[in-house]
């Protein structure tokens, strides 16, 4: 029997248009929610002016609500869940989404998954990475899960569709763990936890090129199924990209969790793959390795070496370079021209060799647990060890904490300590972009965007009350 995947036209953020084609493609595919559901969209970051297009919709989250409300059965509860990206509370990202007002009109619930407990789940699949992941426990005792994302390039994993949208899944303690090299093992291992029964995309104005700053591209579609192999193999075929250059869905599709062969899938809708491919000959994408991505114009410069596993030794997708772009482009979105008014930084990960060559005034940043380098800078021998652990030698149960003000606490004073020195060893596996905008703005002396006004006072506010409700759902609990 053929997966069957949808490709629907919809050319505006009207709810009740996107209710009317959700529900259609509910009968089409047989779908009744039922019991406790759980809808997961895309809500890594938001905001209306600087990540207008990072997020689903409020508007695609109230058709999909209004659908589910009409066609569901036996319903328990219903609940939206998602944990934001960079530490940011999912509250704040929430309230900037709109989604508040939506989740009080139809009478649900929210699940921030910051603010829940987070339980163990076994994994049994010989492929996987490790025995045990933790994720929030709405996702654990979800019955149906919805699965709602925003339809993004990604600069590690070329495409965010269904898949990659399980990160969301887990909170800030456990997330970054394999967030490295193995991201894509991560992606795949975390499709054990739980199955979605049901899949819409917003491709109504889908991401071109990052995750967090994505531009934008009108690509006027829904996308819809039941199983995550065959909706992402469909969105592949969309814009150009072979399934197999999907990582983690081919990682996912030979564990044999669905299909990756267009052929084992049934396409239809009202809106041909065909005529979906000639709109998008031009959807771009950002895969570049950061040491031809930051250009001659361009103040930081940096250096590549070899990292320790064999399966991408030649270079860390999931893990520094990745979040050194993000961070990147949060400073564009903030300040425009950033790369030519910054100070010289040399960035260097993994393992190098050689002299450094630096030019006056140029400080280094060496980036990441796994980095390695030996010489002498300013005349004095400098001895960067690399401290880079194994996915065994990582114990998941005893992480540490990511919190966000104790981060941007510990960041900010690393960066005081090593004010006067010309580089810094920053550590971590991987750093992430919060932790990357907090280095680079002390040593590149770039304005931190973290202590912007129109951010600082709503960010912390949010905070402070993740902090109360985690410590009242522990109580309770």
């Amino acid at each position: 029997m053929k997966y069957k995947v949808l490709i629907m036209r919809c050319d505006k953020y009207d709810p009740e248009k996107i209710a009317g084609i959700v529900k259609e493609g509910m009968k089409a595919l047989s779908v009744k929610p039922s019991g406790r559901i759980l809808l997961k969209p895309n809500v890594v970051i938001a905001h209306p002016e600087i990540f207008p297009h990072a997020f689903t919709r409020k508007e695609f989250l109230d058709g999909v609500i209004s659908a589910t409300k009409a066609v569901a059965e036996d319903v328990t509860e219903i609940a939206v869940g998602e944990r934001s990206g960079i530490t940011i509370p999912t509250r704040y990202n929430f309230k900037n989404a709109g989604y508040p007002e939506v989740i009080k009109k139809h009478g649900i619930k929210a699940h921030y998954f910051d603010e829940v407990k987070q339980v163990p789940v076994r994994l049994k699949r010989k492929e996987r990475l490790r025995d045990t992941v933790f994720v929030p426990e709405p996702v654990a005792q979800a019955d149906f899960l919805i699965n709602l994302p925003k339809f993004k390039g990604h600069p590690w994993c070329r495409l965010t569709l269904s898949l990659k949208n399980f990160i969301g899944i887990q909170d800030d303690r456990h997330r970054l763990v394999d967030h490295n090299s193995f991201l894509e093992h991560k992606i795949a291992d975390l499709q054990e936890v739980i199955q979605p029964k049901f899949i819409a995309i917003d491709a109504i104005t889908a991401g071109q090129k990052m995750m967090l700053t994505p531009t934008p591209f009108d690509m006027g579609a829904i996308v819809m199924g039941t199983n995550s192999c065959a909706v992402d193999t469909v969105c592949c075929h969309m814009v150009h990209v072979n399934p197999k250059d999907l990582i983690h869905l081919r990682y996912t599709s030979e564990r044999g969790f669905g299909p990756m062969n267009l052929d084992e899938i049934d396409v239809s809708g009202d809106f041909p793959l065909v005529e979906v491919q000639e709109k998008t000959r031009n959807f771009q994408f950002c895969m570049e390795h950061i040491e031809k991505y930051f250009g001659k114009e361009s103040n930081l410069r940096c250096k590549v070496g070899s990292f320790p596993e064999a399966h991408s030794d030649d270079y860390c997708w999931g893990g520094c370079p990745g979040s050194l772009q993000e961070a990147m482009h949060i400073f564009r979105a903030f300040y425009p021209d950033v790369e030519k008014t910054m100070g010289k930084i040399l960035y260097v990960v993994g393992r190098v060799e050689g002299p450094l060559d630096l030019g006056e005034g140029e400080k280094v940043i060496f980036a990441g647990d796994c980095t390695s380098w030996k010489g002498k800078i300013d005349g004095k021998d400098v001895n960067i060890e690399s401290s880079y652990k194994t996915t065994r030698e990582v114990d998941e149960r005893k992480t540490r904490s990511n919190d966000m003000l104790l981060k941007t606490a510990q960041t900010l004073s690393k960066c005081l300590r090593n004010g006067s020195s010309r580089y810094i060893h920053v550590k971590g596996c991987p750093i992430s972009v919060a932790d990357h905008v907090n280095y680079l703005s002390a040593a590149a002396k770039i304005k931190n965007v973290n202590f912007d006004p129109s951010l600082l006072i709503p960010v912390n506010i949010a905070y402070w009350q993740m902090r109360a409700n985690r410590i009242l759902n522990r109580f309770i609990g």
